[in-house]
């Protein structure tokens, strides 16, 4: 009787001793989006775009993955260049990741001949694990811009 209690305890010691699921890398999921972004891959920055994605600037909110593809990263993707991000605060853990501070970018003329400009603003971007086990991804749930306003360059 002792053997199989003994059996049970450590059965139950292990078990309990579970390496929990780690938290991912947010500023490597950053990163990967802002130079798919960066290269113009659109294809690509659509792919980590969540289903259900929100997004959020000034007035604007688009929902969905279509519709934030299409006013968002579709709509931007050429009137913008060297976009760049400086975290402030961010966090993860195995389910739910985030990211917020500050940023810039190139805005292009609309024409040639036309002025540049240098945008800033505010950013918060959250991630979520969608999936389980290997199938799971890193998908952007939530992206929040608020701009300040544009100087020519």
């Amino acid at each position: 009787m002792k053997p199989f209690m003994f059996a049970v305890a450590a059965a139950a010691l292990l078990s309990s001793c579970t390496k929990a699921p780690e938290a991912v890398n947010i500023e490597e999921l950053n990163k990967q989006f802002i130079t798919s972004w960066n290269n113009k891959e659109v294809d690509k920055t659509l792919g980590y775009l969540a289903d259900d994605v929100q997004f959020l600037q000034g007035n604007s909110h688009f929902s969905g993955k279509g519709e934030v593809g299409d006013k968002w990263v579709r709509a931007t993707s050429g009137t913008i260049a060297n976009l760049k991000t400086s975290v402030v605060s961010s966090g993860a853990d195995s389910k739910l990741a985030y990211a917020a501070g500050t940023f810039s970018v190139d805005v292009l003329p609309e024409a040639p001949g036309q002025p540049s400009a240098f945008g800033e603003g505010n950013y918060i971007m959250v991630w979520k694990q969608v999936g389980e086990g290997k199938d799971a991804t890193w998908k952007l749930s939530y992206a929040q811009l608020e701009d300040h306003p544009l100087r020519r360059k």
